[in-house]
């Protein structure tokens, strides 16, 4: 390929124009997909639904990641701040209700980002052993406190007594007229129909009220002042210092940032994802939201497509196992697609990679008839995986992600 049609290839293909491509190929495959296999479960409203109820507690431990990574300092604790805000959420909300409740859980995980802080900033303690202290004394005080408050209301040392749920809505007019597009049954169109009705139908408020930090963060971490100082605390702290930033406040503040939402994400998991707080609910969900700051390059957009998809995988395999199946043959689908674009731009690294892992996914599809639970919950670390391999060269971390940093004040 010609210098000239790259550049013509780079201007024609702008951002906003290939994520609306992605999408429309996407759609299309899952469409022709869905009336081979008859898995209807993979574009209806429901598992639209259910996907949302499943990434949102991603997406904030998520976001609460990039918000700490971006400034310098690596949050393993995600996990124990979500913990934390199923606690706080559940006890809070049984007791005042669900607006409270994250209230609660909101305050709660951003004093715990500010111990965390406290702890790797102030102290210069490892910053992984830092979160590891916090993932273990967010879960034995969780214990504790649940033989102190939960017991005796009805509930006993691993569950809350009933928690009241946020309210939900369905957008008038457009809800109906999705779902009766949706039972028409006309290729693309009705699958287009079903998926974007599980986005007006029985929504929780607090969905679009969480749903709306990816934009919040885009705007303070690219917009303003603040967030051009926090990201250049994370890229060169020294400069950053020597220009007037003040390094650990910066960090200080990110990291309460980064604890209120992974908490915010817990508190959706026992208020509105269940209505109750279950010992270990959380599952390990503060370390897939580290993988979807990965998974998403550093950017509230690709962390929110990373939870999307991670939630997706969760949704499809708590309703129909024959989803799950049929969404290998996506993938294949997808992979062969993505492997001749790379063919077609001379990347035969990449190309040999997708069109090898295709080939090992159709095999799979072929001679497996049921896929395991086990797979789909490793699914979020082999996305990651392949990510790493396949876009190591995009990928930009913050250059000073981890290292330690000591103020100039301080003799260092």
């Amino acid at each position: 390929m010609s210098i000239l049609t790259k550049e013509k290839l780079k201007k024609t293909v702008t951002s906003p124009s290939r994520i609306a491509i992605i999408v429309a190929v996407v759609l299309i495959v899952a469409s022709i997909v869905r009336r081979i296999t008859g898995a209807d479960d993979i574009t209806s409203a429901g598992a639209t639904g259910a996907t949302l109820r499943f990434t949102i507690p991603l997406l904030m431990a998520g976001l609460g990641g990039l918000w700490a990574e971006r400034s310098g300092v690596i949050n393993i604790g995600l996990e124990g701040m979500m913990i934390a805000g199923t606690w706080l959420g559940a006890w809070f909300g049984f007791l005042h209700g669900p607006l409270v409740g994250f209230i609660c859980a909101a305050i709660g995980g951003a004093l715990i980002g500010l111990f965390h802080g406290f702890l790797v900033v102030k102290i210069g303690i490892d910053q992984a052993v830092s979160g590891l202290a916090i993932n273990l004394l967010a879960l034995g005080t969780a214990r504790y406190l649940s033989s102190i408050y939960f017991a005796p209301n009805g509930g006993d040392i691993s569950l809350s007594p009933q928690v009241k749920q946020p309210g939900v809505f369905s957008v008038p007019i457009l809800s109906s007229f999705l779902a009766d597009l949706n039972a028409k049954n006309i290729i693309v169109i009705s699958d287009a129909a079903g998926i974007l009705g599980g986005f007006v139908t029985e929504v929780s408020y607090a969905t679009v009220l969480l749903f709306l930090l990816v934009p919040i963060s885009t705007w303070l971490l690219w917009r303003t002042r603040f967030g051009l100082r926090l990201r250049f605390c994370g890229e060169n702290p020294v400069a950053a210092e020597s220009l007037g930033v003040k390094v650990f406040r910066t960090r200080y503040i990110a990291l309460a940032i980064s604890g209120m939402f992974a908490s915010l994400g817990g508190a959706y998991l026992c208020m509105v994802s269940a209505s109750v707080y279950r010992e270990g609910q959380t599952a390990g969900r503060g370390f897939i939201g580290l993988a979807t700051v990965i998974f998403g390059n550093w950017r509230p957009t690709g962390v929110l497509a990373g939870s999307f998809l991670f939630g997706f995988t969760d949704a499809l395999r708590v309703r129909q196992s024959t989803s799950v199946h049929a969404i290998l043959l996506v993938i294949v689908i997808l992979g062969l697609l993505f492997a001749m674009w790379k063919l077609f731009q001379r990347n035969y690294k990449v190309f040999g990679i997708s069109a090898l892992s295709s080939l090992i996914v159709g095999v799979i599809f072929l001679k497996v008839p049921k896929i395991p639970d086990e797979f789909v919950t490793f699914f979020p670390n082999l996305a990651t995986i392949l990510v790493l391999v396949l876009l190591a060269q995009k990928l930009r971390p913050p250059a000073m992600l981890a290292v330690p940093y000591r103020e100039r004040e301080e003799g260092h």
